[in-house]
């Protein structure tokens, strides 16, 4: 269910072109968070130069990766998406693994998801 979850969070996801600014919520519209008043929503930002094929974020106290979060789509470089990593547990550290056109495969360890709002993959 939480795989689940996670996939329509990004099915749902705007992506945003280079240069181009993501549009603010209507006023109308509440901020969601989670239970604990944290918000896990992170823009995730390609710098690469390639495109991202595959994204995953698992709670860093977990030995798997689950399923990739972009599923079909794909994160162009210069572009970003935003996710919500709220997985139900009440963790804020998570390890991101994303995977590239160029044959690359970048993990970052120990984000915090509760701190943070926005991450990005550069060269």
């Amino acid at each position: 269910m939480i795989k689940t979850m996670l996939k329509a969070a990004v099915a749902m996801a705007v992506l945003i072109g280079a240069g181009a600014a993501a549009a603010p919520p209507p006023a109308t519209a509440p901020t969601v968070q989670s239970r604990d008043g944290y918000d896990r929503h992170v823009t995730i930002k390609n710098r690469t130069g390639w495109t991202m094929l595959r994204f995953y974020a698992s709670d860093s106290r977990k030995d798997d990766w689950e399923e990739d979060i972009l599923g079909d789509d794909v994160l162009e470089n210069g572009q970003n998406v935003r996710i919500n990593i709220d997985d139900g547990s009440g963790a804020c550290i998570y390890d991101f693994k994303a995977e590239f056109t160029n044959g690359e495969e970048l993990t970052r360890s120990r984000i915090n998801v509760c701190e943070i709002g926005e991450y990005s993959y550069t060269r």
